[in-house]
């Protein structure tokens, strides 16, 4: 029996009129780094369960129920950090495009929330081992960034203070601390026999 390969899609929320996560003041919000004023932290309206719906809903409006049927199967919400406000979304490799248009079309959380907002796919794995080493790198290069921008040390970037921990096993830092089996084993077959690895990637 052939093995489904899949596609991990690694989103960012951007909130290009800024995040109701952030009840600031207008000093506050002046001494934010322009590097993450549009990475600000997600409302806690937003949640794992409410994600999916939302991606079902956009394919439906896009392409019916032949995407529906297509994606719905294999489609899987991984990771969810409203600290980072970054998703990870497993889906088919025949199929990952129909879930990738339909979050470009979406514009706004979903209810309660029904926030304004842009959802940007920043990279496209082969593996959810690539997908959480590129999250890590990113978080990384934005704290050097706002570190920067704001006078402080950028040899000291602390990621604990964004939820990711160490693996006590390797010392590898890393945010899926629920990753089932599965998933692992699936990564252990693809990085023998998926040479595309890495499809896509964006450097914003």
């Amino acid at each position: 029996m052939a093995r489904i390969k899949h596609r991990y899609l690694l989103v960012s929320i951007l909130y290009p009129q800024g995040s109701n996560a952030v009840k600031a003041s207008t000093e506050k919000q002046n001494a934010i780094p322009e590097s993450i004023k549009f990475r600000e932290p997600t409302p806690d309206g937003l949640t794992l369960e409410l994600i999916k719906p939302m991606i079902k809903r956009g394919v439906a409006e896009l392409f019916g129920d032949y995407g529906v049927g297509m994606t719905l199967g294999s489609l899987k919400v991984i990771y969810f950090s409203p600290a980072t406000s970054t998703i990870i979304i497993r889906v088919a490799r025949a199929h990952y495009q129909l879930v990738w248009a339909a979050l470009t079309y979406t514009t706004q959380l979903p209810r309660p929330v029904n926030q304004p907002c842009v959802f940007q796919v920043v990279r496209v794995s082969g593996t959810i081992r690539k997908a959480e080493e590129e999250v890590i790198r990113r978080a990384r290069e934005e704290m050097r960034h706002a570190q920067k921008e704001t006078g402080e040390d950028t040899n000291d970037v602390n990621l604990g203070v964004l939820g990711f921990k160490a693996d006590p096993r390797t010392g590898r830092t890393r945010i899926l601390d629920g990753v089932d089996e599965a998933l692992e084993i699936e990564d252990d077959d693809a990085d023998m026999v998926d040479e595309d690895d890495d499809e896509y990637g964006s450097d914003d």
